[in-house]
């Protein structure tokens, strides 16, 4: 009886309850490494060297590799893609680009290929991660082509330019460029939602978000979103968006359906000391400058990137409450989930 009682004390307590098991994948863009994060023990168990300044990350389906956009720094554009093991805790090779620079915004299309922005070019390419080999350079024609999403069963990609203030629609099967949609001043963070209907756009410097309806490809709302919104992501459940805004240190909560904020969640820290040497700078006053957002497959949890402050925020969105601070590197931003757990 005592045994059996300790056991389910010990059920009660363990992370494991808490949620999807997996690993949580930081990019430290300041120490220009991926650290992998045991999501059951919410410890760092491995630190992988990426290119200079990784900023955005995508994992393949089955969650044994990633492949990470390697920016560069102000004076020295990046032009690489680091391909790591999740699996394995390594890393495999670096992909040159070659003329294609400042490469961004990153999703996995298929086993061996990905799609990636490459802002200095004003475009979207094609790459075979085995080989590689760009199989296609779309363009955008547009102004810092900086973030993309997959439209869920359209065969078509999304890319946000924030210098030009618009989303570039893009089609997968012809590899071509379709139509650029006017969304709003500084066009950043996007998602699609779980259903595959909408794409909301968050316009930083216009304080808004933009809802794209796929089938028309016309804006067919547009949301107050103040204190320069950046990410925005979508609960599985569709219920809920969750917008960053790097100025007020806060997480908004939209309810989708009624397409208004609900809620506000303060990130409720401050800046390390050299923040004003980073990105941002100190454009942001004391904000932690909450940019990347992550919610894990159960929608128990949400993980955001608080880059100024050397911190990922862990959010219990059965509570909307913080639960957990976590430990990576410097400036984290982009995040990425594989459902593999990477144990030490």
């Amino acid at each position: 009886m005592k045994r059996l009682l300790c056991l389910v004390i010990a059920m009660l307590v363990s992370p494991v309850t808490y949620g999807q098991q997996g690993t949580l994948i930081v990019l430290n863009k300041s120490d220009h490494t991926a650290s992998l994060i045991d999501v059951v023990t919410r410890k760092n168990v491995s630190t992988l060297p990426t290119g200079t300044a990784p900023h955005e990350v995508a994992v393949s389906a089955d969650g044994k590799l990633a492949v990470v956009a390697n920016y560069g720094t102000g004076q020295s554009p990046g032009n690489t893609l680091t391909l790591l093991n999740i699996a394995e805790k390594r890393k495999v090779k670096d992909i040159n680009l070659g003329e294609y620079r400042r490469p961004h915004g990153i999703v996995w299309l298929a086993k061996q290929t990905i799609a990636v922005t490459t802002e200095a070019n004003k475009a979207l390419l094609l790459v075979n991660i085995d080989t590689g080999m760009i199989l296609h350079a779309i363009l955008t024609d547009q102004n810092t082509s900086h973030m993309v999403e997959l439209a869920l069963q359209s065969e078509r990609a999304f890319v946000t330019n924030i210098g030009s203030g618009t989303t570039t629609v893009i089609d997968l099967k012809e590899k071509k460029w379709l139509t650029n949609i006017e969304t709003g001043a500084g066009t950043e963070g996007i998602a699609c939602s779980p259903d595959g209907k909408e794409i909301w756009v968050t316009n930083r410097a216009a304080n808004t978000v933009s809802v794209i309806e796929v089938a028309s490809l016309k804006v067919v709302a547009t949301l107050e979103s103040r204190s320069f919104p950046i990410r925005v992501k979508f609960t599985p459940n569709g219920k809920f968006a969750l917008v960053s805004n790097a100025q007020s240190g806060e997480v908004g909560v939209f309810d989708v359906k009624e397409r208004k904020e609900v809620r506000r969640l303060k990130m409720e820290f401050t800046p390390v000391v050299d923040a004003d040497q980073r990105l941002f700078g100190n454009q942001f006053g004391k904000s932690p400058v909450p940019v990347g957002i992550l919610i894990e497959p159960s929608g128990t949890f949400a993980f955001i990137a608080n880059t100024q402050a050397d911190i990922v925020t862990m959010v219990d969105l059965r509570e909307w409450k913080i639960v957990d601070r976590l430990v990576a590197g410097k400036e984290p931003d982009g995040l990425g989930y594989s459902k593999l757990r990477v144990a030490e």
